[in-house]
Formats: C-alpha cells, sequence, structure tokens
C-alpha cells in the first residue's frame, strides 16, 4: 500500500499529514548525524547538502553543488528554521521548497525526525510531514512520479539514508 496510507483520493486542497517509518540497522547517533551532518546528507537522496544550525531558531538550508548548479538547478533548494531538537531522538524543523515560485508562495510546512532505538542495533526512523495548506509541496515529497523525472519523494530519501548507512555505498553510486 501506500506510504501513511495517503492515497491521491486524499489529497484535498488543504493538504494532509504525510508520516514515513523505516527500520535502519544503524545507532540513534549514526542516524542523527545522517540527518543532520552536511558531509552525510549530501550522500543520500537528491542532490546537494543539508546544513543545520542546530539550536533553536537555528536556520536550515539545502543546497545544490556546483554540478547540480551547472544542470540548471537552484543553489537553494530547501529553507527552513530548527524549531526543537533533542540529539539524537528528535529534531522539528520548518521545511520550504525554494526551486519553483508556486511551492515558496505556499509557505512553510513542518517535518518532524523522530529516531527510536529498538533491540539489537536496529534503529526505527519516523518523518512526519505537516503538509496542511501546501498541496503543492504535498505532491512533490509524496512523489510517485518515476525516479528518473524526479520522483521518489521521501520514500526515496529514507530509502538512500538506509541504504548508505547499512551498506556504506547510495543507491546511485
Amino acid at each position: 500500500g501506500r506510504t501513511g496510507g495517503h492515497g491521491m483520493s486524499t489529497m484535498t486542497e488543504t493538504g494532509v499529514t504525510q508520516v514515513y517509518r523505516v527500520y535502519i540497522k544503524a545507532a540513534p547517533e549514526a542516524i542523527w548525524d545522517a540527518i543532520t551532518k552536511p558531509e552525510w546528507n549530501e550522500r543520500y537522496g537528491y542532490p546537494g547538502r543539508g546544513e543545520y544550525d542546530l539550536r533553536p531558531g537555528g536556520s536550515y538550508r539545502a543546497v545544490a553543488g556546483p554540478e547540480a548548479q551547472a544542470m540548471g538547478m537552484p543553489e537553494l533548494l530547501v529553507e527552513g528554521e530548527v524549531l526543537e531538537l533533542d540529539p539524537p531522538r528528535k529534531l522539528v524543523q520548518t521545511w520550504r521548497a525554494a526551486w519553483d515560485p508556486d511551492l515558496v508562495a505556499e509557505g512553510f510546512t513542518r517535518v518532524t525526525w523522530e529516531i527510536s532505538e529498538q533491540h539489537g542495533g536496529v534503529t526505527h526512523l519516523t518523518v512526519t510531514h505537516e503538509l496542511e495548506g501546501a498541496p503543492k509541496h504535498a505532491a512533490q515529497v509524496a512523489s510517485t512520479a518515476p525516479l528518473a523525472q524526479g520522483g521518489g519523494g521521501w520514500t526515496w530519501i529514507l530509502s538512500d539514508l538506509k541504504t548508505l548507512l547499512e551498506s556504506g555505498s547510495s543507491l546511485q553510486s
């Protein structure tokens, strides 16, 4: 089934909350670093690196590297602010796509990362993206389009994060 049970039929004009969950064979600290440290987060998901100022009110920016910019991507991909943090368990941030004026116009959405240690070296990662009033953002991050067309959304990002931490290389490396 679709992640979180949200099919396109539930996509209303007000948007939805999307929840993504994955089990990863890695320590909570390793997952926290993979999310928040640029040298890690630039290695999985979409091209670009996430730069966090890890304090309440601190800035978040995802920026495209020179190669991606040469292919036509803008430098600033996503922007936001750190709202709350409890390393290595929880990070709450605002999140607004910056690559399209229509998305910028929708304003900021909210992403919560929750990292929960299980047993046997397995950790549960939950990403909750609150998309009320942001249907264009909701369609982007739920992306069911083919990867070659920029699809994949959060499912792709978290699958790649898991692959990198467990195998040492990303899905596309």
